[in-house]
């Protein structure tokens, strides 16, 4: 069992939370990672990047002069890719960048990063917190009581409107809850600050998908 601390809002050591080494101490599998981060990236394209070919450009079809005799190259019409205002040869046209990734490799790349995250100690555990109403300052002063370094990203274990929009107003610090968490989140904040009930919940998604995997 790996044992972490959990953390007052004031920074405080409350007391140790242990959880599972299949959850904490698993192998990184780093294509896995990569191949999910990527299906991301690509997945957020829109895609409707167009431009005109030879036949959609304006312009006359004539032969601008004749073949030969006149010393320079040969020419088509003026539409031609070659030519100052002509079509483009080969560009792009509106299509979908979307991939498709399996559920389990999906699984798998988000236990892969929360992984590595916890084996880099990047990870924090807080005890569960709400706020009355939203006050940016009170989430600058946590942040800084828990030392978290980097770009944050915190993990909540229910939506709460509240402490989003106390973040939002922060650079490079978010919020996910913990059932919407994805590799690319993951991978691109510096530090989890994990709410102790999401952490349990994660914890418990992904043994019992090793257990049904193995069954």
């Amino acid at each position: 069992m790996s044992t972490l601390d959990v953390h007052s809002r004031s920074g405080d050591v409350l007391r140790e939370k242990q959880l599972a080494d299949a959850f904490t101490d698993a192998e990184v599998n780093g294509p896995v990672i990569h191949q999910c981060v990527v299906a991301y990236l690509a997945n957020q394209r829109q895609g409707t990047a167009s431009t005109k070919t030879r036949s959609d450009v304006k312009g006359s079809g004539r032969k601008l002069y004749r073949q030969k005799g006149t010393g320079r190259a040969r020419v088509g019409h003026a539409k031609s890719p070659i030519r100052v205002h002509g079509g483009v040869a080969f560009g792009p046209k509106p299509r979908s960048y979307r991939q498709y990734t399996p559920k389990r490799v999906r699984r798998l790349g988000l236990h892969s990063a929360l992984a590595d995250r916890f084996q880099n100690q990047q990870c924090l555990l807080v005890e569960d917190f709400t706020l009355e109403r939203p006050r940016t300052k009170d989430m600058v002063d946590m942040l800084q009581a828990v030392k978290a370094q980097g770009k944050v990203l915190f993990v909540l274990d229910e939506p709460n409107q509240n402490i989003h929009l106390s973040v939002r107003n922060i650079p490079k610090v978010n919020t996910c809850t913990w059932n919407a968490l994805n590799v690319y989140q993951v991978m691109w904040h510096d530090t989890l600050v994990i709410t102790e009930t999401a952490a349990e919940k994660l914890e418990a998604k992904f043994l019992n998908t090793d257990s049904e995997a193995e069954g």
